[in-house]
């Protein structure tokens, strides 16, 4: 890996994801912001007065303070943003927008995003890094297809990644055929704009988040497909899911339920999960300590999302309750908490980045 640090810009770098991207990145050994792009509202603004509210205050959200190198940065107009003056974007704004700004920056650029825009575009990889690394030669095609010089690959959707990385070991080992899940969604995932209102969600559960419970089939389907060179053959997996919100800041809790190829003991399974560290992520800078995914708890009271949210810098996915489903032929079942807005937004994105700069990618 070349010494010299790629030159990134953030758009959409006031809100939560924008906000984690800046946090993650400060500092980076592989990659150095050099620019910042959000919307009108904010564009023109040096960062730091860029992310207040009306009333004044400092709108930020990711833990600490701003990092000072960017306090003084002057946030541009992401409509005007020239991509040619970065070697790499990342992409943190809503899927309206993206679906607009993205193809117009890819032609250029490569583009990492947050955004739902391209997670089902057949030449796009939707990667998470070690669960289907191989995908992401992907990104070559679809450069080629589309004559651009970059190309746009998203993250999955933070209800999908958590249960991607649980269920990959069980998939290698011992097959999967139907998934039920349902989810207690943390309120940080719903934004600020727009978002979940306090008055609504203290006190109570939101059984409904709009598009996510279609979202999840597809998105596991793809991740857990095949790659054939020129596209990727979704898996053959059933999946019902729920998705619902809680009054929880950070980190979605999901109850998931699996009818394996062939059976399992809760050992095995434990151990399948508690084995599972992809080598490929070795030496990434983002990757959690010996590339372990998941932590595996016996206490039958964890995870609970409070306590185990920021395990592995919030890169490790967290099970329990690891037990044996009678109402499924080979079923099992457990509990795991998945941090929504680090390895399910912009930290999982710079894993994604940091994954194809060292496959020669980027």
């Amino acid at each position: 890996m070349s010494a010299q640090r790629l030159s990134v810009a953030v758009i959409g770098a006031t809100g939560i994801a924008g906000q984690q991207f800046l946090a993650c990145l400060a500092r980076h050994p592989w990659f150095k912001i050099t620019a910042l792009a959000g919307s009108p509202r904010s564009a023109g603004k040096p960062y730091g007065e860029g992310i207040k509210s009306p009333n004044g205050a400092t709108g930020w959200w990711a833990e600490g303070n701003v990092p000072d190198e960017f306090t003084g940065m002057v946030i541009q107009d992401s409509e005007r943003f020239d991509p040619g003056s970065v070697d790499l974007i990342f992409s943190a704004v809503e899927s309206d927008v993206a679906k607009m700004l993205e193809p117009r920056y890819a032609a250029v650029t490569p583009v990492v995003s947050a955004a739902s825009t391209f997670r089902m575009e057949a030449d796009s990889p939707l990667l998470i890094p070690g669960v289907n690394s191989d995908h992401a030669p992907l990104v070559k095609e679809m450069a080629e297809r589309r004559g651009w010089k970059g190309f746009v690959t998203a993250i999955p959707n933070c209800h999908t990644t958590g249960m991607a990385i649980a269920l990959a070991p069980l998939h290698k080992a011992f097959g999967l055929k139907t998934i039920f899940m349902t989810s207690m969604a943390a309120v940080s995932g719903a934004g600020r704009s727009g978002g979940v209102l306090g008055l609504d969600v203290t006190d109570n559960v939101i059984p409904y988040i709009v598009g996510e419970e279609e979202k999840v089939p597809r998105e596991l389907a793809k991740i857990f497909g095949v790659f054939t060179g020129g596209g990727v053959t979704s898996a053959p997996l059933a999946v019902s899911c729920t998705c619902t919100r809680v009054s929880v800041l950070e980190g979605h809790t999901e109850a998931v339920f699996a009818d394996l190829g062939m059976p399992a003991t809760v050992d095995e399974v434990k151990a399948a999960m508690r084995d599972f560290a992809p080598t490929e992520l070795g030496g990434l800078p983002t990757a959690p300590e010996g590339a372990r995914l998941i932590h595996v708890h016996d206490d039958p009271f964890r995870p609970q999302p409070r306590l185990d949210r920021d395990r592995g810098e919030g890169m490790v996915t967290t099970v329990g309750r690891v037990r044996k489903d009678a109402a499924l032929s080979n079923g099992v079942k457990f509990v795991l908490v998945s941090h929504n807005t680090k390895m399910g937004a912009a930290k999982g994105a710079v894993l994604v980045a940091e994954l194809l700069r060292s496959q020669g990618l980027i």
